[in-house]
């Protein structure tokens, strides 16, 4: 196993190289097709889980895939630690990294998550910021790479809020060279700063990055065809505005029939069906909803070999 990403915290996907992304990826397709093998670099370690939101895939695949490497996990949630109220964030930082040898920590504050990466002394993982999702994002990209083979050149279309998924997405994208249209109603569009991010790491790579208005004119030729809820977690009392800002960015079929025949759907789930996708799309022979959701197990137990090999 490669050894670049050994003792390294993952705050940003962007602090990726193409080279780091896809050997990880390698990683996981094998661990992946061998799952009877034994994979025990975590043994004898223990991973602490840090959310202050709720969680199924994120806190699942963390502690499936921790114990699948031999070590444990321990969840941690909101109100037993209340991070920056009960206790500081670099006080936390500096109890867990002597008892704990890795922290994934789901956050809606990214200064607290660099607070913890800077004190802990140990790696900690993003599992999510009101800025970023970078292991969904990961996962994301393995599962295009295993639907269409060599990832250059392909387009994704993002079609909604312009949240930490699709930030995420936009700086993966262009690392990998793949070309990436997001479509969004004004106002919710993704982070200026993100996308000159992108744009900047998109020169190197070859890739393109569009951020549209209409979603029709995003999906054209797409590869793959993308969207997230309108209502994200902590944004409840903004429902009733997003609903109408976001009525014409539906995946539907209609939708779905301007971009290549073979396009495959994702979602990073939760999904508000009759919202943001449609039932015949989300369960349509299109979607791979479901096999992108696995894939958050495989990528993260590869993330974390990597994290922790000696």
């Amino acid at each position: 196993m490669s050894e670049s990403l050994s003792g390294r915290s993952l705050l940003s996907v962007a602090e990726l190289s193409r080279e780091e992304i896809l050997r990880l990826f390698a990683v996981a397709a094998v661990q992946k097709k061998e799952r009877e093998r034994s994979w025990e670099v975590a043994k004898g370690r223990t991973l602490a889980l840090i959310f202050d939101k709720s969680s199924l895939r994120t806190r699942v695949s963390f502690e499936v895939a921790m114990t699948q490497l031999g070590g444990r996990a321990v969840y941690l949630a909101a109100g037993e630690v209340r991070l920056g109220e009960r206790e500081s964030g670099p006080d936390v930082a500096r109890t867990l990294g002597r008892m704990v040898d890795v922290i994934a920590a789901r956050l809606s504050s990214d200064e607290m998550l660099a607070e913890l990466a800077r004190g802990a002394g140990v790696p900690v993982i993003n599992a999510q910021t009101d800025a970023e999702h970078p292991c969904q994002a990961l996962a994301d990209l393995f599962t295009l790479q295993e639907r269409r083979g060599e990832l250059a050149g392909l387009k994704l279309a993002y079609i909604g809020d312009g949240f930490n998924v699709c930030n995420s997405l936009l700086l993966i994208c262009a690392i990998l060279g793949v070309n990436i249209s997001t479509a969004s109603p004004e106002g919710y569009r993704p982070r200026e700063e993100v996308v000159s991010r992108a744009r900047a790491l998109a020169a190197k790579s070859g890739a393109a990055v569009e951020v549209l208005s209409e979603p029709e004119e995003a999906v054209k030729g797409a590869d793959a065809v993308y969207t997230d809820v309108w209502v994200s977690a902590g944004l409840e009392a903004e429902a009733e505005q997003r609903r109408k800002a976001f009525a014409r960015y539906q995946v539907n079929s209609g939708l779905l029939k301007q971009a290549k025949p073979e396009a495959i759907v994702l979602h990073c789930l939760p999904a508000r069906r009759g919202e943001e996708i449609t039932d015949e799309v989300i369960d349509g022979p299109q979607s791979a909803v479901f096999d992108e959701a696995e894939n958050r197990l495989h990528v993260q137990r590869a993330l974390l070999s990597l994290v922790l090999t000696r």
